[in-house]
C-alpha cells in the first residue's frame, strides 16, 4: 500500500513538475541559454584576456607549404601559417643562395595563406632546399627531393584525367559486375559465400584507406587536425551511410523493412566504392601532378584487375534478384566515377587534408556497409559462420591484396 502511494505522489510530482515546464516553449527556454551563454563568452574574450599577463619569449611563426608549382625559371609555393603568431617572409633563400620572390607582402595571419613566387632557375630532376627568413631571424624550411615541372591543366590534360578516372573506376568495376549471371546460379550458400568474400574484399579497401588516410595526414597541417581529419571523415560517412539505410527502409516499396534487401546492400556497397574510389582517384591525380606516378598500361592494367573485384562485391547481393542492364550501369557509375572526380581534384588542388579527409569518409562508409552484410552471412539457425563463410572472406582479402601488387604507384 505504502509503495502505491508513494507511486500515485510520484506521478503527481511529475505532472506538476511537466506542466510548469509547459508553461515556457522550450525553444524559448533554449533561446535563452544561447544568448546568456554566448553575451557569456564574449565577454570572457572581451576581458579574459587582458586580466591574463603577456607571454614571454620570442613569437611562434609555423609556416606548411601545401603546394608546389614548378614552371621554367619560377618556383611557387602556396604556404598555410600554422602557428599562433602572424609571420612575414623577409627573405628566400634555394640552396643556400638568395633568391627574388614576390607575394606575401603582408603577415601571414593564422590558418591564413598566401603564395610565394620565386625567381629561380631549377634544373629538372634535381633536388632543392627552400629556406624561408621571417621578420623575426627564424628560418623554415621546405625541400623538394626531385624537381619536375607541373603539368599544365589545360582541357586536353584534363580530358586525360577523365580518361585515367574511366579506365581505373568505371571500366573494372562493370567489368566485375559481369560475373552476374554466374553468380545467379549459386544456391544460398554460395550466396552467402559471395557475401562474405564482398566483405573480405571490402575490410581489405578499409584497412588500405585507413593507412594511405593516415599517412596523408602526416603531410596535413597540423592546425586542421592532422589524423583527425581521417577519423572525422570516417565518422561523418558512417553516420550519413546510416542515414541513406534508414530513410531506404523507410520507403513503401521496401517488402521487407527486417532483413537488408540485395538492391539497397548492392546501392549502400556502390556508394561506399565510389567514396573509396574518389579518395584513389584523388591520390593518382595528385602523385602525376608532382611526377611521382607514370601513367602506362601497367598502371591501367593494374588498377583495371585491381578494381574489377569490386564489381563482383556490388553485384553479390542482387544474385537471387531480376535487375535491369540500366540498374546495373547505374550501380557500376556510382562506385566508378568517383575516380574521375577524384583524378580531376587531385592534379588541381594538391592538399593533403582534403585527400586524409575524403580517405576517411571512405572507410566510414565501407564500415557502414560490412555493417549491413555481415547479418546475411549467417543462417539464422547456425550460431556460428559456416567454414566455406570463413573462407569467402579470406578469399576476398587475398584477392584484393594479390592484384594489389600489380598496382604500380
Amino acid at each position: 500500500m505504502t509503495e502505491r502511494v508513494e507511486t500515485l505522489r510520484s506521478e503527481s510530482e511529475d505532472r506538476a513538475i511537466g506542466g510548469r515546464r509547459t508553461s515556457v516553449p522550450v525553444w524559448a527556454l533554449g533561446l535563452a541559454v544561447a544568448v546568456i551563454v554566448g553575451v557569456s563568452l564574449a565577454a570572457l574574450a572581451a576581458f579574459g584576456g587582458a586580466s591574463l599577463p603577456e607571454r614571454t619569449g620570442p613569437p611562434v611563426e609555423e609556416l606548411a607549404v601545401e603546394r608546389t608549382l614548378l614552371s621554367p625559371g619560377t618556383i611557387e609555393l602556396t604556404v598555410r601559417n600554422i602557428g599562433p603568431d602572424p609571420v612575414q617572409v623577409a627573405q628566400v633563400f634555394v640552396n643556400d643562395s638568395y633568391v627574388g620572390f614576390t607575394g606575401a607582402a603582408d603577415p601571414v595571419d593564422r590558418l591564413g595563406s598566401a603564395t610565394l613566387r620565386l625567381d629561380y632557375p631549377w634544373h629538372d630532376g634535381q633536388p632543392y632546399l627552400i629556406s624561408m627568413l621571417t621578420s623575426t631571424g627564424a628560418v623554415l624550411e621546405h625541400e623538394i627531393p626531385v624537381a619536375v615541372a607541373t603539368p599544365s591543366t589545360d582541357g586536353g590534360f584534363l580530358a586525360s584525367m577523365v580518361l585515367l578516372g574511366l579506365y581505373v573506376g568505371v571500366i573494372p568495376v562493370v567489368l566485375g559486375m559481369l560475373f552476374l549471371p554466374v553468380l545467379r546460379r549459386s544456391g544460398g550458400r554460395g550466396i552467402r559465400v559471395l557475401l562474405a568474400l564482398t566483405v573480405g574484399v571490402l575490410v581489405f579497401l578499409a584497412v588500405d584507406a585507413t593507412i594511405e588516410g593516415f599517412e596523408l595526414s602526416q603531410g596535413a597541417s597540423a592546425a586542421f587536425g592532422g589524423v583527425l581529419l581521417v577519423l572525422l571523415g570516417a565518422a561523418f560517412a558512417f553516420l550519413g551511410l546510416m542515414s541513406v539505410d534508414r530513410w531506404l527502409r523507410s520507403r513503401p516499396s521496401v517488402a521487407d523493412q527486417d532483413a537488408p534487401s540485395g538492391r539497397r546492400l548492392a546501392f549502400m556497397i556502390a556508394i561506399g566504392i565510389g567514396l573509396h574510389n574518389l579518395g584513389e582517384g584523388l591520390a593518382i591525380g595528385s602523385a602525376y601532378a608532382v611526377g611521382a606516378l607514370a601513367l602506362g598500361s601497367a598502371l591501367v592494367v593494374g588498377f583495371a584487375l585491381h578494381n574489377t573485384t569490386e564489381g563482383v562485391a556490388i553485384v553479390a547481393p542482387l544474385a537471387a534478384l531480376r535487375t535491369s542492364p540500366i540498374q546495373l550501369l547505374g550501380l557500376g557509375l556510382l562506385a566508378g566515377a568517383p575516380a574521375i572526380v577524384g583524378a580531376l581534384i587531385g592534379v588541381t588542388v594538391d592538399n593533403p587534408a582534403l585527400s586524409a579527409l575524403l580517405f576517411g569518409a571512405g572507410v566510414g562508409a565501407i564500415a557502414q556497409v560490412v555493417v549491413q552484410i555481415a547479418p546475411s552471412m549467417r543462417e539464422r539457425s547456425a550460431r556460428s559462420l559456416d567454414p566455406a563463410v570463413l573462407a569467402g572472406m579470406a578469399l576476398g582479402v587475398l584477392l584484393m591484396y594479390g592484384t594489389g601488387l600489380l598496382v604500380a604507384t
